[in-house]
């Protein structure tokens, strides 16, 4: 319950950041926010679960989940670091999934664009990308805990 807590809290101070200081989310961004809801309702229904072959499944399922945002945040990270020569402005991530098919728009958030490689907000040296990052490494690390933990007390 915990991890997902931590997510409603992380969704929350995005939503904030976005609302009273008026940062727009990028492709990227939005992309890692539905890795954070994906986590946050996998966690909880795996917490409020009774059945330890279900906390297996769930952890894993919340593994895969961090995982997403983890390679989302990193690519944003890398984008950060080592902008495009060439920074444009795309599309917003619902004017591309509107456009194209999902095969095109796949492709297109990865690429990023002038947006995802700016750098709007840090804390302690670190970019919203690069503190999604660590959280979502963690959320992981937790998983791969459970999944550990509950595969060796059943002896599996």
């Amino acid at each position: 319950m915990l991890i997902s807590l931590t997510c409603v809290v992380m969704l929350a101070f995005g939503l904030f950041l976005q609302h009273s200081t008026g940062l727009e989310p990028c492709p990227m961004c939005i992309v890692q926010r539905y890795a954070l809801v994906c986590v946050a309702v996998i966690a909880a229904f795996t917490a409020s679960s009774t059945k330890k072959n279900l906390w297996i499944v769930g952890a894993v399922l919340l593994l895969m989940a961090a995982f997403l945002g983890a390679f989302v945040a990193a690519r944003q990270s890398w984008l950060q670091w080592y902008p495009p020569q060439v920074a444009t402005c795309g599309r917003d991530f619902y004017g591309m999934i509107e456009s194209f098919p999902l095969q095109r728009v796949i492709p297109m958030i990865f690429k990023g664009s002038g947006d995802c490689a700016a750098v709007d907000w840090s804390f302690l040296g670190g970019t919203i990308a690069n503190w999604s990052f660590v959280c979502f490494t963690l959320f992981a690390v937790l998983a791969l805990a459970v999944i550990w933990r509950t595969a060796r007390r059943q002896g599996i």
